[in-house]
Order: structure tokens, then sequence, then C-alpha cells
């Protein structure tokens, strides 16, 4: 039974380092532009899903399985913001797909403690997505104003010797 957890648990880290890699590279392109709040969004989540990764290889480890650190996907090579806003939603939102089916296979199989561990990844993989789906109305809301005043505001931050972050 734990065998198919630890390939449920590895699915995961595999899901997460793809998450950690794209979001690293949107924060790199968003950072390059001067999209200070963008930028740090994809930082702050690529920081949050290496935790993930930390919390499922501790889980493999003790069911005695192999840590497998193996992205599941190559980075998507997209510069419009817009459209990274889209792939993180879509993203987020398969994880949390992903995870809740896992938590129950789990269950089934009478791991109730990498069932826990899915169910409290699903939590962090919707506030995620949420923040990603604010980001994208507030783009639709304002426009490319909205993308202008966080590059307005990193020049401003640069003139007045507070360099960004």
């Amino acid at each position: 039974m734990k065998e198919k957890s630890i390939e449920l648990l590895n699915k995961a880290v595999a899901d997460e380092l793809s998450a950690v890699h794209q979001y690293m590279y949107f924060h790199f392109h968003c950072d390059d532009q001067g999209y200070d709040l963008l930028a740090g969004l994809f930082k702050k989540t690529a920081i949050e899903e290496m935790m993930h990764i930390e919390e499922l290889a501790e889980r493999i480890l003790f069911l005695k399985g192999e840590v497998e650190m193996a992205a599941s996907e190559d980075v998507k090579k997209i510069l419009d913001v817009k459209e990274m806003l889209k792939v993180a939603v879509e993203m987020e939102e398969a994880s949390a797909r992903d995870y809740n089916l896992w938590a129950n296979e789990c269950s089934a199989n009478a791991d109730a403690m990498s069932k826990k561990l899915f169910e409290s990844l699903v939590e962090d993989e919707e506030r995620h997505g949420d923040q990603y789906d604010v980001e994208l109305e507030n783009l639709a809301k304002f426009g490319d104003n909205y993308l202008a005043l966080q590059s307005i505001e990193r020049s401003k931050n640069m003139a007045g010797g507070h360099p960004a972050d």
C-alpha cells in the first residue's frame, strides 16, 4: 500500500519542481521589466512550492521510498504577463485537483498522513490560484496601466535611493 503513496508523493514532487522552475522564470522576467509586485508574487510562490517539496520528500523518506527529483514539465517560455498569470492559474487549479484525488487514493490505501499532507497542499494551491486570479482581474480592470504603475513605482524607489528588492 505504501508504494502507491510513494508514487503519488513523487508525482507531486515532480509537479512542484516544475512549478518552482516556471515561477522563477516568470519572476526573472517580471523583475527585468520592472513589475515588482508580480515578480515578488511569483518568487514568493516559488519559495512556498519549494517548501511543499520538502514536506513531500520528508513523507516519502518516512515511508522508506526514494525521492525522485525530476521536474514533470519543461519551463514554458512566456514573456506576456497576462499569459504568465493564466498559466499560473491553470497550474494551481491542476495541482489542487490532482492533490484532492491523490488524498482520496491515499485514504483508500489506509495512509491517513499522506492524505492529510495532500489536503494541506490543496489549501495552499487554491490560495495561490486565487492570488493569480486577482492579478488577472486587476490586469483586465486596469489594463496596461496596472503594469506601468508597477514600473513607475520601481523607478521612483530607485531614484529615491531605495533599490528594488
